[in-house]
């Protein structure tokens, strides 16, 4: 998380700090009113870490005794991890693949799909840049594995005239976002072209500089990253067959923004919630979200995805999960 995004998202946690400490006893039950103690280990997603961080800043201001770590190791890592039995709960970008089911399974991880936020993934480029809009197609013709465009002349049907040298960043393979982008956009998850790509790993920030330094560039993350930038960068509106649409919130959980609107989660294990920090963690996590949510540049929960998470939770808390 980058400092000036840290400092909001901070205030927010101070802020709701108070509120919780206000509520006494009625959050006993759910946080150990101070009481717990021990760690809680998370990895993953790059992507929801700034959500999980303050979450976990929050939480040990009610229970000084709790360690909550949180490491980026991307989407893909982060299940490594999980699925091997190193962490408790798995930050994540995607869904779960049939593979890192099998490699939890092996060892005996059963587990969880929480949804804790909603996500529009962002093409950004230079706030100079002309374009408005891309198709499906015509991202396809940036970033699929057959691409050979080096201009922005080369891509047919540009709603402006730009005719600047592409530069095109990307998230590494371990990625959840270059895992879903790819899947939406490119048809084939992990199928983008290799040649003239700047692969940046997990490292975000990466890509705002170079958009924001580069009148032709191009990359994409999630919407929380290009809403504390959006002062370098411009997010282009995406037509996936029925108009041109923007990343915001109302049309993400309309689901209007597609391919590219998606769900962000966390996994926690049905061992890890037998342990009463983590389920205290888990529980608190939910009734906080939508707060820090919005602070931090995420687009919140609706009420129905709200109540699934929860139920989720208690399922699997009480041997009802996977």
């Amino acid at each position: 998380m980058t400092s000036s995004r840290k400092l909001v998202v901070l205030a927010a946690v101070a802020v709701l700090a108070v509120g919780v400490a206000a509520c006494g006893d009625s959050d006993d039950e759910t946080n150990g009113g101070g009481d717990l103690s021990g760690s809680i280990r998370i990895d993953g997603s790059s992507t929801v870490a700034p959500l999980s961080e303050p979450m976990g800043e929050l939480f040990n201001e009610e229970n000084p005794g709790v360690n909550v770590t949180v490491g980026t190791s991307g989407t893909g890592g982060g299940f490594e991890k999980f699925c091997n039995g190193e962490t408790d709960i798995s930050d994540a970008s995607r869904a779960i693949e049939p593979d890192e089911e099998e490699a939890c399974q092996a060892n005996g991880i059963e587990f969880e799909e929480i949804v804790v936020a909603n996500d529009a993934l962002s093409v950004v480029v230079n706030p100079d840049n002309p374009v408005s809009c891309l198709t499906v197609e015509q991202l396809g013709e940036i970033y699929g594995p057959k691409a050979t465009a080096t201009s922005w002349s080369d891509i047919k049907g540009l709603d402006a005239e730009f005719s600047e040298d592409l530069e095109i960043f990307s998230p590494g393979a371990d990625s959840g976002t270059f895992d879903y982008f790819t899947d939406a956009i490119n048809g084939e998850e992990g199928a983008q072209r290799s040649k003239n790509v700047n692969v940046v790993g997990e490292n975000d920030n990466a890509t705002v500089t170079g958009v924001s330094g580069s009148p032709g560039g191009i990359g994409y993350f999630g919407y929380s990253f290009y809403n504390e930038n959006r002062d370098k960068l411009k997010a282009l509106e995406v037509d996936g067959g029925d108009g041109c649409v923007e990343p915001a919130p109302e049309t993400t959980q309309a689901g209007e923004y597609a391919p590219l609107g998606r769900q962000l989660y966390i996994y926690p294990s049905a061992q890890a919630l037998e342990k009463p920090e983590v389920l205290g963690f888990v529980n608190f996590y939910l009734e906080n979200v939508n707060d820090v949510t919005e602070q931090a540049g995420f687009i919140a929960l609706t009420e129905e995805q709200l109540e699934e998470s929860q139920s989720k939770v208690d399922a699997l808390a009480t041997g009802g999960g996977e």
